[in-house]
């Protein structure tokens, strides 16, 4: 495994329709799928980096309902950027709810924005985010340190 130069705190968020699909944002970086997330930035806090992270990626506003879990494992927390940057993310996940907005793709870090089925998901999604959707949809509702 490749030492990341960097450790970064993160979030995501996961968000479900009326259908119980999942929001998911085709990627410019990575050209991957994936749940919108993003980095905390100084001065904020998880919840309020969440819903501006979603907000600038999605054009959605949302209010935070949950804890999924907080992810810190290497294995699936170290990103390989195609800039030649390696991160290690400590992200805190987060399950929200749509409370207003227009699902639009404006980010330049968007290239695309769809909901999918659970059992229908992209094959080209980050490694990380199945795990993350795994948690969420687990009935223990407790959150996940992982």
């Amino acid at each position: 495994m490749t030492e990341a130069k960097e450790i970064r705190p993160g979030v995501a968020v996961i968000i479900f329709n009326k259908k119980g699909e999942v929001l998911l944002q085709k990627r410019a970086d990575f050209n991957l799928w994936g749940i919108p997330s993003g980095h905390v930035e100084p001065g904020e806090t998880v919840t309020d980096a969440a819903v501006r992270e979603v907000l600038e990626e999605t054009g959605l506003l949302v209010k935070i309902v949950r804890l999924i879990g907080i992810y810190s494992d290497p294995r699936f927390q170290i990103l390989h950027y195609p800039d030649g940057r390696i991160t290690h993310f400590v992200t805190c996940c987060f399950q929200a709810e749509v409370i207003g907005g227009e699902l639009k793709a404006a980010s330049p870090e968007t290239l695309e924005l769809a909901y999918f089925p659970i059992d229908g998901l992209p094959e080209n999604i980050l490694k990380m985010h199945p795990l993350w959707l795994t948690d969420a949809l687990n009935p223990m509702q407790q959150p996940f340190i992982r």
